[in-house]
């Protein structure tokens, strides 16, 4: 029996297996669009940062450094999508994961190029090219570190990942950085525009089924593009208008290897090599979630070994020629279980699709026109849904007394500093760096207390300090009867 005309349930529950191609193409093309605007958002964020987007004097130019990031971003997480599905050698898991680039990075990066424009992307891409390196040595013995990673730590680093980024959500739907301060910051037709993506990406999650619920938050800039181009906040013609974005797009061009230099920096190869224990937990769970969901099995060691070196090794790649770190995409992980494909060569499709983007500017230049209102709009659902994540994560946690003064401790030392840089002003540049991006030391935190901390706590220790708000959940303590 045949499921939609793709194929039996065995055939679909094979990696192995090749749809026919009419109807592998737009599947593949589908696993390419359920994760296009989280993987483009990291380099107009970076950009924007460093000093060199939305605002800046590069306008003028048709902001050819953004737009070359954005290109790269596409071009590099379909290479690493190959080296997931197609494979060479021991490098890629031979299964449907979809690689782009990581949100779980931007808190580390943004510190690192705040306000230094091109400059401070060589050291940026040295700490990638290197933390890349590492994050593939980690495939050799990911089986051995997870039990220092439990809920209780991968879901605060999610957790405090999402708080980290949404500022940057508010900001840009008020109008962005550049504008704050101006009359402009925050006026109603600003948020006019954030809020039609807003809520055009939950009429669509919430009322819809399938491939449009999957993409709401692509849909939902769509709108949020057009609405922007009827009430005049971006136009066809002038010299930011869509037609000279275009005009001043190359139609084809090839990336170059460090572009913006190699640089070595303490504080980036720390951050990223640190970081790249949480992606790589990260990816052990998509990877199993995907044989779990698409092949109703566990996934094996070599799986899940491969899958970390194109993790690593991706990333790498994707730093030579100025892209950024590369992780599975979970939101293809629900993608798989809705369509019940497990074919990898349909995600191979699609990281062709990725690819060919990459490749040609005009795409990157066109993108690179989405109003920054309109991006806010959409950048708030998502990191909301990475605050949600970390939370849905944390509810598999034993919640005794213990673990919340493991939760508390991180989180307020964490997400403090990352909200008063100040308070580390006179320390060296490296640590202060690491220090402010709050997600590296709530992380290590909670790693290291949850490592040495013994495992009771007494139910009276915690309330002096609790305000009355002991909670209501029993954790692994025994109710009273």
């Amino acid at each position: 029996m045949t499921i939609s005309g793709l194929g039996t349930a065995e055939q679909l529950r094979d990696p192995n297996y090749t749809p026919a191609l009419h109807k592998a193409i737009p599947l593949g093309i589908q696993h390419v669009l359920a994760m296009f605007v989280s993987n483009v958002t990291p380099a107009i964020i970076i950009a924007g940062a460093a000093g060199f987007g939305f605002g800046s004097d590069a306008g003028a130019q048709g902001f050819p450094d953004m737009t070359y990031l954005i290109q790269m971003s596409m071009l590099f997480a379909g290479i690493a999508t190959l080296l997931q599905t197609i494979t060479i050698g021991p490098v890629g898991a031979k299964l449907p994961i979809v690689q782009g680039t990581s949100f779980a990075f931007i808190p580390i990066m943004i510190p690192l190029v705040a306000g230094k424009g091109v400059d401070g992307l060589a050291a940026l891409f040295g700490g990638i090219i290197i933390g890349g390196l590492f994050h593939a040595l980690l495939g050799t013995f990911i089986g051995k570190i997870r039990f220092a990673l439990p809920p209780l730590v991968t879901g605060l680093v999610v957790t405090m990942i999402g708080l980290a980024l949404v500022k940057v959500g508010i900001q840009y739907a008020a109008g962005g950085v550049p504008a704050i301060g101006t009359p402009e910051y925050g006026s109603m037709l600003n948020w006019s525009a954030a809020l039609v993506v807003i809520i055009v990406t939950l009429g669509l999650k919430f009322f819809t089924r399938g491939m449009l619920s999957v993409s709401a938050v692509l849909v939902g800039l769509i709108v949020g593009y057009i609405y922007a181009l009827m009430v005049g906040m971006i136009s066809f013609g002038g010299d930011f208008g869509i037609v000279a974005s275009w005009n001043k797009a190359a139609a084809f061009a090839l990336p170059q290897p460090f572009k913006y230099g190699f640089e070595f920096s303490a504080a980036a190869v720390i951050g990223f090599c640190l970081m790249a224990f949480i992606s790589a937990i990260e990816t052990v769970g998509d990877v199993s979630g995907i044989t779990k969901g698409g092949a109703g099995r566990e996934a094996t060691d070599v799986e899940i070994r491969g899958a970390t070196y194109a993790d690593g090794f991706g990333t790498a790649l994707a730093g030579v020629f100025g892209g950024f770190p590369n992780t599975s995409f979970s939101q293809n992980v629900g993608l798989i279980a809705m369509t019940g494909v497990m074919s990898r060569h349909v995600v191979t499709i699609g990281a062709i699709f990725l690819i060919v983007c990459g490749l040609i500017p005009k795409v990157g230049a066109i993108i690179r026109t989405i109003p920054i209102e309109v991006l806010g709009g959409g950048v708030i659902v998502m990191f909301g849904m990475v605050v949600a994540a970390g939370m849905s994560m944390l509810s598999d946690v034993d919640w005794n007394r213990r673990n919340m003064v493991i939760f508390a401790i991180s989180i307020s030392i964490g997400l403090g500093l990352q909200l008063e840089p100040g308070a580390v002003q006179h320390l060296p540049d490296t640590l202060r760096i690491l220090l402010t991006s709050g997600l590296l030391p709530a992380a290590l935190i909670a790693i290291v207390l949850n490592l040495i901390l013994p495992e009771e706590l007494a139910s009276e220790a915690t309330e002096e300090v609790s305000g009355g708000m002991a909670g209501h959940g029993t954790g692994s303590l025994p109710k009273e009867s």
